[in-house]
C-alpha cells in the first residue's frame, strides 16, 4: 500500500493503525481546535506541535542510543554508549532553547534530522530503504549505525490525544543492525556484538501534561529466532494501542501494558506485563541515563533504565517464547509543555 501523508486535504487527521508508514506528518495542514473547538491561533499551532525521534542498539554488551526532542521552547539531544559487563557509560547531552540547532524532519519514510553545534554533528537519515544514525562529537565520541526498512513490519498509528490533539508514532525493534561505535568505553563493532536495532518516530499535538512507561528489547531467543518488544502505557490508547512485539520480523499485536516499580528507587526491580495474560516479565536494571529539567511553566522528568529481561510472551497459538536475561530497558518520563 503505498504512503500517504496523515493530514486529510480537509483538514482530518487519519487515526488507527496503518498497513504502511505515513509520507508524511503534514501538520500544518491539520485543522487544529482549541478544547473549546475555536480554530487555534498562529502561537498555539506552532507551540503545540512536539516531536521524538530515538534511534537505539542493543548488542551483546552494549547498550547505546539517541534521541531529538523538539518540543518548540526547548530542544533536547542526548547520546549515550552503556557497557552492561563494567557498568560504564559515556554520554553527552544538549539543552536548547527554541531548539536552536536542531532541524527535524516531517517524513519518517523519506527525510533527515540534523543537530548542529560547534564540532558536534548527528543526522538521523530515513531514506533508500533503510534508517541510519551519524554521530561525531567535539569529545570524539562516533557512531555510525544503521538497519534496513525492508526486513521487518513496522508499527505506524495515530490516536487521538485529549479532546483535540493527536499523536502520530512508528516504531520498529528486532532489526539487524550494521555499523561502528567509537568511543572513551573502546571501540564496538555492530556485527562483533551481534547488535539489533530499535527506533521511535513520534510527532503530534500531544497533551499539555504527557507521562507514560515504556519498554523495549531486541535481540535472539534460544532457538535464533528473533524477537523485538515495543510496549508502553500513557500515550498511545485511545481506541487503538501501540503495543506489539516483533517475531523475525512479523509485528505482532499484544494487550494492554501495566508497569509495577518504586518510583524514585533506581535499583527498583519492575514488574512489566499487560492485561491480556500474554505477557510477563521482570526487569532488573543495571544503569540509567536520566534529565530533568524545572523551567516553571516547562517540566520533564525523563528516566531511562538499562537492564535483563527475564520471563515470557505468549503467541497467540499457546506458545510460550521464553526471554532469558534479554538486554532492554524501560521509561519513566513526565512531561509539561
Amino acid at each position: 500500500m503505498p504512503s500517504q501523508p496523515l493530514i486529510l486535504d480537509n483538514g482530518a487527521v487519519r487515526h488507527g493503525i496503518f498497513a504502511a508508514p505515513v509520507s508524511e506528518v503534514n501538520y500544518r495542514d491539520a485543522d487544529v481546535r482549541t478544547v473549546l473547538n475555536k480554530p487555534a491561533s498562529k502561537l498555539q499551532r506552532w507551540s503545540g506541535f512536539n516531536r521524538f525521534q530515538y534511534f537505539g542498539v542493543f548488542g551483546d554488551d552494549l547498550i547505546a542510543g539517541c534521541a531529538f526532542a523538539d518540543t518548540r521552547w526547548v530542544g533536547l539531544v542526548f547520546v549515550y554508549v552503556f557497557q552492561p559487563s563494567t557498568g560504564k557509560m559515556e554520554a553527552k547531552t544538549f539543552h536548547l532553547p527554541f531548539a536552536w540547532g536542531l532541524d527535524l524532519t516531517c517524513s519518517p519514510t523519506n527525510g533527515s534530522s540534523e543537530f548542529k553545534r560547534g564540532r558536534n554533528r548527528i543526522i538521523m537519515r530515513y531514506a533508500n530503504g533503510k534508517k541510519s544514525l551519524s554521530v561525531s562529537l567535539a569529545s570524539g565520541l562516533k557512531m555510525d549505525l544503521s538497519f534496513s526498512d525492508n526486513d521487518y513490519q513496522p508499527l505506524s498509528l495515530c490516536t487521538k490525544a485529549g479532546r483535540t490533539g493527536w499523536v502520530y508514532a512508528q516504531k520498529a525493534a528486532g532489526v539487524k543492525a550494521k555499523g561502528s561505535i567509537h568511543c572513551g568505553l573502546g571501540q564496538f563493532d555492530l556485527a562483533e556484538q551481534n547488535a539489533y536495532a530499535h527506533h521511535d518516530y513520534s510527532a503530534g499535538y500531544m497533551r499539555r501534561e504527557t507521562w507514560w512507561n515504556w519498554a523495549c528489547f531486541s535481540g535472539e531467543l534460544a532457538d535464533g529466532r528473533v524477537v523485538g518488544l515495543n510496549i508502553s502505557c500513557g500515550v498511545n490508547e485511545t481506541s487503538y494501542s501501540e503495543n506489539c512485539f516483533w517475531l523475525d520480523g512479523q509485528c505482532l499485536p499484544i494487550g494492554l501494558a501495566d508497569f509495577e516499580f518504586e518510583r524514585g528507587n533506581a535499583d527498583s526491580e519492575w514488574r512489566v506485563f499487560t492485561t491480556d495474560g500474554r505477557l510477563e516479565l521482570n526487569f532488573k536494571p543495571l544503569g540509567a541515563h536520566i534529565e530533568k529539567l524545572n523551567a516553571i511553566l516547562l517540566a520533564s522528568d525523563f528516566s531511562q533504565f538499562f537492564g535483563h529481561f527475564n520471563g515470557h510472551i505468549m503467541l497467540e497459538n499457546g506458545e510460550m517464547l521464553e526471554i532469558d536475561d534479554q538486554l532492554g530497558f524501560v521509561e519513566d518520563q513526565f512531561a509539561r509543555w
